[in-house]
């Protein structure tokens, strides 16, 4: 197997760094904060100082960041990926990014004599946790059937999608219908507490049902245990969320029920909760994260 690169060891990069170590794979790895490579380092992980030292020692680079603009300094800066000689190496990038910067970075890396994909994940920490992540793969085909092995120790369902940016695209469809899965399951909670149910039997009710999906599995059951740890940031699906609108506006469309989800996030946000999970939504009808004693 290939000598594994992995840049940004956040909740989710540090768990699928450690299931490519589960899987007996060599990995380089930088974190802007080295403290967090600490116990994969422990785990057999290699430390390296910048993002072109992890380029120079490894031959296929994923990087897993929070926004647009880190993916930019990752590839394009003094020391990023691009300033090393990066001939016959293959760039992945897990980050939720913007479908434009993704065929910049494809462009720049085919210049170079590299090859670049861009796959951004699903599933939150669990998924990431578990292996069983859903990965997007925009790129060339070619490329994505070279990685598809190592995309196999963290992931469950594969899928390419297209040339360069249309990973990104899939990752914005996914975010847009988890703006409305989420939105919905928090009015759920409110309005069941409020009309005096018994909110567990509910869950298990609408979990047998057609109402049954993802945020409702795994969500509303940390909101009850007051648990609202991030499997994803806030401030990350915000951001997320902007660039669906944004490319939405590109294709001359309107999409009101992202914009008003967008919207009670910033306002979830500015109230103080932008590193809380995204289950922190329901903050907005239960300030204190609390389930209140219904009054019926």
């Amino acid at each position: 197997m290939p000598k594994i690169g992995f840049i940004g060891t956040g909740v989710m990069g540090a768990a699928i760094v450690r299931n490519m170590l589960k899987n007996e794979l060599e990995v380089n790895v930088y974190n802007r904060t080295k403290s967090k490579t600490d116990a994969l380092v422990e785990a057999g992980a290699v430390w390296q100082e910048t993002p072109a030292a992890v380029t120079e020692n490894s031959e296929i680079i994923f990087t897993m960041v929070g926004f647009p603009q880190d993916v930019e300094e990752i590839y394009f800066g003094d020391n990023g990926i691009f300033s090393v000689n990066v001939k016959g190496k293959i760039v992945v990038d897990l980050t939720t990014s913007t479908p434009t910067l993704a065929g910049k970075i494809a462009i720049e890396a085919k210049e170079l004599g590299a090859e670049a994909l861009d796959a951004p994940v699903s599933g939150g920490d669990l998924g990431a946790k578990n292996g069983t992540l859903t990965i997007m793969v925009g790129g060339e085909k070619t490329i994505y059937d070279q990685v598809v092995p190592i995309f196999e120790t963290f992931g469950k369902t594969l899928t390419y999608h297209g040339t360069a940016g249309k990973g990104q695209h899939t990752k914005m469809a996914n975010q847009i219908m988890i703006a409305g899965t989420m939105t919905g399951m928090t009015e759920m909670l409110v309005y069941a507490n409020q009309a005096g149910l018994d909110v567990n039997k509910v869950i298990a009710t609408l979990s047998g049902g057609s109402a049954a999906n993802w945020s409702l599995s795994n969500y509303s059951p940390r909101i009850l245990k007051e648990d609202y740890s991030p499997g994803f940031f806030v401030k990350h699906f915000i951001k997320d969320l902007k660039i669906a609108l944004d490319e939405a506006e590109k294709l001359k469309l309107t999409l009101p029920a992202t914009k008003l989800a967008t919207e009670l996030y910033e306002k979830l946000a500015a109230k103080g909760f932008e590193n809380d999970g995204t289950q922190a939504l329901i903050k907005l009808w239960w300030p204190d994260g609390k389930q209140p004693e219904s009054k019926n």
